[in-house]
């Protein structure tokens, strides 16, 4: 009776302690086991795709002016950052030398003009001879017709005739080029009042001086030679862009009119950010200027006055933004208000055996190779499926999706998922590397993973690299 009632209670201890192990094993008793990773549910989210830049602000107008002739800058009547009409005077240039070149050329002028003169009257002259020449042929015309003169001096007269008519056509032609003559010569004292005028520089548009690159005394180049030496440049600062430079890979999706948060460095401490609308996309790259050669594309972006309406009735004579300032955009080039979303780090790759939970497929020996690395990573990284893990009572499953557009946090799932279902959003390595379908999770908080990872709580063998 003692040997059983010994056996009955060892066997009572056997199966008392497999039922501990077992709900142990289970999570049923005791804390739970698993991999630490933070889970967030599927749910339906605004989403904006944006394209970020960086670049300068500048004027939408800016006119550069370059001196139109050379010389010594006398006077200078702005300064920079002046307000200025159309029209106003803004600077000169030492005159000396073309008013001495007009008045050579008036006298110039004046030389041809009595050149002309002489040719007319030589004309009123060799008509004149011509006319009496002519008489005196037709009278030996006649006398010869009647035999009062012989045959000679009936041929010496018609000879004179003959001869008289050339030089009226000379006069004429001597005429000619007295004229043209005098048109050269109003043409180069024409030119000559142009440069002297051009030696005053006025302001072709409003606006504000946005640099001026000359001071009083300096010399300057006309832009007869080369480009000429730019004096100024007149802006309305009034009507500003972000010049940005765009990588080729964001590129093709900006579009005229998309919508930007432009951020100015200058307002950072305000936390203020203004509106604008992207107007003008390159057509070419620009040429690269870095080791890295980076193909770029210029995009110019409108800044919005009503995005800064206040700031313009604050200034009423300094804008609110100046050339050459940094700023930052975030171009939106597609938002959804309600996409089914999930955190951005919850997408990760895997190929189909690791979804399917089984050892990779051995390689194929009759496949051809390429030959390269390259190329195999090529076709390999072809064959990897984005995927989320879905909890599922303490476990997780990898799902393979399709995913849309995404900004900085959330990325559109278009199908493969439900909302309300749970997947892993962290820690990094454990979605992106050590995960497995099937493993088993504990969801925690990011603080709680954070604790386990300095040491300040039981650490996981596989979420220790989150």
């Amino acid at each position: 009776m003692n040997n059983r009632l010994i056996y009955i209670l060892v066997g009572l201890i056997v199966v008392l302690l497999g039922g501990v192990m077992f709900a142990k094993s289970k999570g049923w008793l005791g804390a739970p086991t698993g991999i630490s990773v933070m889970a967030e549910p599927v749910a339906y989210a605004r989403i904006a795709e944006k394209v970020s830049a960086s670049g300068k602000v500048q004027p939408v107008t800016e006119v550069k002016l370059a001196a139109d002739v050379s010389g010594e800058i006398t006077e200078l009547f702005v300064k920079e950052g002046d307000s200025v009409t159309k029209g106003q005077l803004l600077a000169r240039i030492r005159p000396d030398a073309y008013q001495s070149a007009v008045a050579m050329q008036s006298a110039g002028v004046s030389q041809q003009q009595a050149n002309l003169a002489q040719s007319r009257a030589a004309l009123g002259q060799t008509e004149a001879t011509a006319a009496q020449t002519r008489l005196t042929w037709e009278r030996s015309q006649k006398l010869y017709e009647q035999k009062v003169i012989a045959q000679a001096e009936f041929e010496q007269s018609r000879a004179q005739y003959q001869a008289s008519l050339k030089e009226v056509e000379s006069a004429r032609q001597r005429i000619r080029a007295s004229e043209a003559g005098v048109s050269s010569a109003n043409a180069s004292l024409s030119e000559s009042r142009t440069n002297l005028n051009r030696t005053t520089l006025y302001a072709p548009v409003a606006g504000i001086v946005s640099k001026l690159a000359v001071e009083r005394g300096e010399r300057v180049v006309g832009t007869g030679q080369m480009g000429g030496t730019e004096m100024l440049r007149i802006a309305n600062l009034r009507a500003m862009e972000v010049r940005v430079n765009v990588n080729e890979n964001d590129i093709v999706r900006v579009r005229l009119g998309d919508s930007v948060i432009i951020d100015v460095d200058a307002y950072a401490t305000q936390n203020r950010k203004f509106k604008g609308i992207v107007t003008s996309i390159a057509n070419s790259a620009k040429d690269a200027t870095t080791l890295d050669a980076v193909t770029e594309f210029e995009v110019r972006i409108l800044l919005l006055n009503e995005s800064y309406r206040d700031l313009l009735a604050k200034s009423s004579h300094a804008a609110p933004f100046r050339p050459g300032m940094t700023a930052s955009v975030d171009i939106i080039t597609d938002r959804k208000d309600r996409a089914l979303a999930v955190p951005l780090t919850a997408v990760t790759t895997r190929t189909p055996d690791q979804i399917a939970g089984r050892k990779p497929t051995p390689k194929d020996p009759t496949r051809p190779k390429t030959g390269t690395d390259d190329a195999d990573a090529a076709r390999a990284k072809e064959e990897l499926k984005e995927i989320v893990f879905v909890v599922d009572n303490g476990e997780v499953k990898a799902v393979e999706v399709k995913t849309g557009i995404s900004d900085f946090d959330h990325i559109e799932i278009t199908s493969g998922l439900k909302e309300g279902q749970k997947v892993v959003s962290g820690p990094f390595r454990a979605v992106s590397k050590t995960l497995k379908p099937k493993d088993k999770v504990v969801v925690k908080t990011a603080e709680e993973i954070a604790n386990e990872l300095k040491g300040n709580g039981p650490p996981k063998e596989e979420g220790e690299g989150g």
